[in-house]
């Protein structure tokens, strides 16, 4: 049974199988463009309608699909909000003064490239310690 059976719309020029025809016309000349049933109300009620007709393990499998759908947008709504953006990194920056000279310069890099290594030797040393504690050879 067609839905435009269903509903009770009824045309006088039906003739072969139901279907209305014009004189080389559009099939549907006397309809609007969209059907009047058309709104969230009456599609509802259509679907509840239709969903009437099946059988309990139909119903199931269709509620199961549609939640399964709505899962999957909100975690992709929720996905997209967090750990977007890196967070703030704050970077200090030494000030030198115009009349610094080249000694100066060296001295400062020979100074941060001790401390880097002295950093370097004490994370090595916790690890040699840790592989120590584990067992780990």
């Amino acid at each position: 049974m067609s839905i435009a059976v269903a509903r009770g719309w009824h045309y006088a020029s039906c003739t072969d199988g139901g279907w209305p025809r014009g004189p080389g016309g559009p099939t549907y000349a006397a309809m609007a463009i969209l059907p009047p049933m058309v709104g969230p109300r009456a599609a509802l009620r259509d679907l509840a309608a239709f969903m009437r007709q099946r059988s309990r393990d139909q119903v199931i499998g269709a509620m199961l699909a549609v939640l399964v759908t709505i899962i999957i947008v909100i975690v992709f709504i929720v996905d997209s909000s967090i750990n977007t953006a890196p967070p703030p990194q704050i970077v200090y920056v030494e000030n030198y003064g115009p009349d610094r000279t080249d000694a100066d310069i060296i001295r400062d890099q020979k100074k941060a490239s001790e401390d880097r290594k002295k950093a370097e030797e004490a994370r090595r040393k916790e690890f040699e310690k840790l592989q120590k504690e584990l067992g780990i050879e």
